[in-house]
């Protein structure tokens, strides 16, 4: 990574001849431009110690003055801020615009030192140096961070090493587990160290320290725990008995020692309807020693709706109503109403 300026600038300051009719050396001033002299209540432009016409001090691509006399300078000649970013400033990678002042060069393009940032964490990398990593300017700890995950192992959060063998977490963040110790009992910590309440401590002291034990994988709960059917749960492991997908605050539904989610529950246990074939959720009408939605419950003939208490007939064991039963032919009708009274619907 390079970091240089993209150029000179500066302000010409102009006066009236007299005095300034003569060089330095006492000799008659000439334009630098022109090369021809001053007349006495001519104004001069004096840049860098030497003098110009006023219409000689021109941008040396446009030949226009200098706007508010601002130029900027580049291998002894000057520009006007336009043709002088058009010809010689460059073009920021990331933001696109003209780099004026300190450009730093790096991936084969130049940046702001405010737009070189890490493609990872975007911490700012002009003043810290950079590692170039498939094509990616980052931060020596993320390239350090993505060499691990390459390879399937951790980096230290405290000295930026990969960790060849046992982790432990604190905080999110993953260490050697030498670089501490147990805040209990001070011994020089293993890969099995725990976390609770802000502080690691060795198996042995943390199990010690009351922390409840997960009820389907026996190992120790050091967050958010999930109390039910008697025990204690990690989130993710407080699960349907029958999906085994974890209830993650949803109902769950509890039966023999069991847990289970609504729509299994009711699938193991619940009525379904003799129509849909689907749990019914609310109240169940029962007839014909069947379970129905209440709205699923109607004359088979003209599908009117019925319920419990609705007058109705049965046949091939599904109901009819009255007026579809008026409409029968009247010995279909004496054997339907026959059947009806003697319950064999």
């Amino acid at each position: 990574m390079q970091s240089g300026t993209a150029m000179h600038s500066g302000t010409a300051m102009h006066s009236m001849s007299g005095d300034m009719q003569l060089g330095p050396d006492g000799s008659l001033a000439i334009c630098t431009r022109c090369h021809e002299g001053f007349d006495v209540t001519e104004k001069i432009v004096n840049s860098g110690g030497d003098v110009w016409h006023p219409r000689c001090f021109v941008c040396a691509q446009c030949f226009q003055p200098f706007p508010e006399g601002v130029f900027y300078e580049f291998e002894g000649r000057k520009y006007c801020e336009h043709d002088f970013q058009v010809l010689y400033a460059p073009c920021c990678n990331k933001c696109g615009e003209f780099v004026i002042g300190r450009v730093i060069k790096a991936m084969n393009t130049s940046w702001h030192p405010s737009c070189f940032h890490c493609q990872l964490c975007d911490a700012p990398l002009a003043d810290i140096g950079f590692v170039k990593n498939m094509g990616r300017a980052l931060c020596r700890e993320c390239n350090a961070k993505e060499k691990a995950s390459g390879s399937g192992k951790y980096v230290c959060h405290k000295c930026h090493a990969i960790i060849d063998e046992g982790h432990i977490k604190l905080k999110g963040d993953v260490y050697h587990p030498y670089h501490f110790s147990c805040a209990s009992c001070g011994t020089e910590l293993t890969p099995d160290a725990r976390e609770k309440n802000g502080e690691l401590l060795c198996l042995r002291c943390h199990d010690k320290a009351g922390v409840p034990i997960c009820g389907a994988c026996r190992r120790p709960i050091e967050g958010r725990v999930i109390n039910a059917l008697g025990k204690t749960w990690h989130p993710e492991h407080f699960v349907c008995a029958k999906c085994e997908k974890p209830f993650h605050g949803s109902r769950h539904y509890e039966r023999r020692g069991l847990a289970y989610c609504e729509n299994h529950y009711h699938q193991l246990f619940g009525d379904l309807c003799f129509v849909c074939n689907n749990v019914i959720p609310g109240d169940v009408c029962r007839a014909l020693n069947k379970c129905w939605c209440f709205n699923h419950f109607s004359c088979s003939a003209c599908d009117r709706q019925l319920s419990e208490k609705t007058k109705f007939f049965v046949m091939d064991v599904k109901p009819v109503c009255k007026h579809c039963f008026e409409k029968f032919p009247s010995e279909l009708q004496k054997r339907l109403k026959k059947a009806s009274d003697a319950g064999l619907g």
